[in-house]
């Protein structure tokens, strides 16, 4: 039985507690700090000659559809009562409120070095010690709003201009396509500084400290996130009856993509599950 997504300023007080709880208990396991490895190791960029799966790359839908369901899965063997809970922020977007409470996921860092020191992720809670980093840093880091260079969450009419778009994907399948769904909301654009991140790049950016880079999974909200770009998805799904992942089939020799990004039918490490396998997840979760 397909179990339910919820708004996170929706939960209950027990269903905070709950959630809180678990990924608590999935850090605390060592668990966690293994799904912090496999994103910084499939943090690939347009500039590096590997496979990209995970980011500036048609995949990176279903793949991190499927990097959520492992997480989820993780929490529910702790508590089966747990689902991961998507952050509207075209909604909620401010500081204090939902997902930033006292209860969830604390607030911002202090001013000096962005440490987090308010709620259960709290360096000095001794529960949320960062064990995988770019960084030495021991601590979670934020800087929501960007207190020395002030950005603005993503409005609804940024999402709309990406659900409109028909198509999912274009060529040449990296960071630098007009055109798309994809792109256009994981959010690589033209220009430089804060015009070019749309989207899930500029939340990430107005969220910063540990969500910017590839250990961003160190901040919990980095979970929330992607339930929300994964809802997204489904609402485009929904809207554009028939569109298909792209490509179709893989790039072929000579092409400056061949080997680089992975085609509908492909196997997307590490799982080796393929993205036409993860179009859909009617039967396994849907959303409030």
């Amino acid at each position: 039985m397909a179990y339910t997504r919820k708004d996170v300023s929706t939960l209950t007080r027990d269903e905070r507690r709950r959630l809180v709880k678990a990924l608590l208990a999935v850090k605390r396991s060592g668990e966690y700090d293994e799904f912090v490895r496999v994103h910084i190791d499939h943090y690939v960029s347009d500039g590096e000659d590997e496979l990209r799966a995970a980011h500036m790359a048609p995949s990176f839908l279903p793949w991190h559809r499927r990097f959520l369901l492992d997480l989820e899965r993780a929490l529910r063997r702790v508590d089966g009562s747990v689902t991961v809970p998507y952050w509207d922020w075209t909604k909620n977007r401010s500081a204090t409120g939902p997902p930033w409470t006292a209860d969830l996921l604390g607030g911002t860092g202090r001013r000096s070095d962005q440490r987090v020191t308010t709620g259960p992720f709290a360096h000095a809670t001794g529960a949320w010690t960062l064990k995988e980093n770019v960084t030495d840093t021991e601590f979670l880091t934020r800087d929501l709003g960007r207190s020395r260079a002030p950005i603005q969450l993503p409005t609804a009419a940024d999402l709309e201009w990406a659900l409109k778009d028909p198509v999912y994907d274009t060529a040449p399948w990296d960071s630098t396509v007009g055109k798309g769904f994809r792109n256009k909301l994981e959010g690589w654009g033209s220009g430089r500084g804060s015009v070019s991140w749309r989207n899930h790049n500029r939340v990430h950016r107005w969220v910063g400290g540990a969500m910017l880079g590839g250990a961003s999974v160190n901040d919990p909200v980095f979970w929330l996130v992607h339930a929300f770009i994964d809802l997204q998805w489904s609402k485009w799904q929904r809207r554009h009856r028939g569109a298909r992942y792209l490509p179709a089939q893989p790039p072929g020799r000579g092409n400056d993509q061949y080997r680089r990004v992975v085609a509908r039918h492909q196997g997307m490490p590490p799982w080796g599950v393929t993205p036409d396998e993860l179009e859909g997840h009617a039967g396994i979760y849907r959303y409030a």
